[in-house]
């Protein structure tokens, strides 16, 4: 591949890998509970619980961070994303003990859905007015990306 487009994709793919072996973790924390306790206990239900959690939202992470770094911002988009493993895992742990210990990670992660998806959009809606009008905001969407990605580390 050409080295200018790797370049505009490198954070990208490397979040992903990051969440790729975040999977792998959860998966051998899960067949661990289960092997060491058994499938009667509670705390391999918690542990099941919290993974399958994180795998349905999986998909829609991947789609928002890949969609929000290619169409809008490479770098604030991969931020967040590295922003969202981080509180994934923290969800997950928290899950382990009491379920109320999941919830900041919950909220936390739902908050850097949210900003990803209105990168996503805002690239989008930038993209089609580009090339039905010829207008282009990109400059000023990826400017207020930038500026905003800092204020996601205010809890």
């Amino acid at each position: 591949m050409d080295v200018e487009v790797l370049d505009k994709v490198i954070f990208l793919g490397a979040v992903t890998v990051l969440s790729a072996l975040q999977n792998v973790f959860f998966a051998y924390t899960v067949q661990n509970e289960s092997l060491l306790r058994g499938s009667a206990n509670t705390a391999f239900d918690r542990v099941n619980v919290a993974n399958h959690n994180c795998i349905d939202v999986y998909p829609t992470f991947l789609a928002l961070l890949w969609t929000a770094g290619l169409f809008c911002s490479q770098a604030p988009a991969a931020f967040a994303g590295l922003l969202y493993l981080v509180v994934r895992h923290k969800y997950f742990v928290g899950y382990l003990g009491e379920r109320s210990q999941s919830l900041p990670g919950f909220f936390f992660g739902k908050r850097l859905m949210a900003f990803l998806f209105i990168m996503a959009t805002a690239g989008i809606i930038n993209y089609a007015t580009n090339y039905f009008c010829g207008i282009n905001f990109l400059y000023y969407i990826q400017t207020a990306t930038k500026a905003s990605a800092a204020l996601l580390l205010i809890p």
